[in-house]
């Protein structure tokens, strides 16, 4: 069921519903190491993200109980829909992790299919699936043994030769995925050259869950482009929102009188009340680095940013930073 709640020209915002479990808006934040922590993602929900997912997480580190990725889950009640995404290639565990106690408090299991980077490819995990649909139904399945939600974020293939998103989206129907997203490249391609839309658009015309598209996606034009011509249920904003978070407010017509200078302020606020100084000064100063570009004559500052040993020294350069855009 999904219920069209915002209009704009070239795009269809609307409520996407999961399960039991009904997202705000069709317009998603992709899961990205080292950013999508906790304080980004309230930063993006009240931006009007319909949901965002947390930095893939190792099965077997959450079956060790391993304290680096005990902080990369971290979150409060205050974030309404919490969505953990697994990467793995060994059923049993991924089914053990899916079904314990410990996932109680979150609601929604993403399964990564489809990230490129050769450690997590040559474990047989992430995009290395798509050479696998057997294993990968194996997966699926066992996530949804847990009785949430399950959605998996994947690649258009492995490489231009052999191109598989629709054989894939149905696979994962088929396995009980409530909603796929799909990365318009292939694992070969990593993270340049132009999307394979109609590879989108094939994989939303074989399935009945959403599908949500993903990659290349810079601008509001980009996004319209992509959803005029794939047909997609949704998107799925990457690195772009690291540099304007402010593309949620944008597409959901969200109202927001904050501008760059206020949400980071209060991102260093967040930070700094659930994380150690360590996380910070690193999370802080890459969100900053992010959000500065375009900034005429910004680069000496970013320098400057970068050599900042404590918060009190990054609030003072910020300031410098932001202050020709606040209003």
């Amino acid at each position: 069921m999904q219920r069209n709640v915002y209009y704009q020209t070239g795009l269809n915002i609307k409520e996407l519903t999961l399960g039991t479990i009904t997202l705000p808006s069709n317009v998603l934040m992709a899961p990205l190491a080292g950013y999508t922590c906790y304080p980004f993602r309230m930063m993006c929900t009240e931006l009007g993200a319909g949901l965002c997912f947390m930095e893939m997480v190792s099965s077997n580190s959450l079956n060790y109980k391993d304290k680096a990725t005990q902080r990369i889950i971290f979150t409060t009640p205050e974030e309404r829909i919490k969505a953990l995404q697994l990467f793995g290639n060994d059923p049993r565990i991924v089914e053990t992790i899916a079904c314990s106690e410990f996932m109680s408090g979150f609601d929604i299991i993403d399964i990564n299919m489809g990230c490129p980077v050769p450690q997590i490819f040559k474990s047989g995990s992430g995009s290395a699936l798509m050479g696998d649909l057997r294993r990968a139904s194996q997966l699926i399945r066992a996530c949804k043994k847990s009785g949430k939600p399950v959605t998996v974020k994947t690649r258009v293939g492995l490489n231009e030769q052999h191109l598989i998103a629709a054989e894939f989206a149905r696979m994962c129907e088929d396995s009980g995925a409530d909603m796929i997203t799909i990365h318009g490249r292939s694992r070969s391609m990593m993270y340049s050259g132009e999307p394979y839309f109609d590879q989108i658009e094939q994989a939303k015309s074989v399935v009945n869950i959403p599908v949500i598209a993903n990659g290349g996606l810079n601008s509001v034009k980009d996004i319209e482009r992509m959803m005029n011509l794939t047909g997609a249920d949704g998107v799925m904003i990457g690195r772009y929102a690291l540099e304007n978070p402010f593309i949620f407010s944008e597409l959901t017509h969200k109202k927001i009188t904050k501008d760059k200078y206020k949400l980071l302020q209060e991102q260093i606020a967040l930070t700094s009340k659930y994380y150690d100084e360590t996380f910070t000064l690193s999370y802080i100063k890459k969100i900053t680095g992010f959000m500065m570009r375009g900034i005429s004559g910004s680069k000496p500052l970013k320098q400057e940013l970068y050599r900042c040993g404590n918060i009190s020294e990054i609030k003072e350069v910020m300031n410098r930073i932001f202050k020709g855009e606040m209003q």
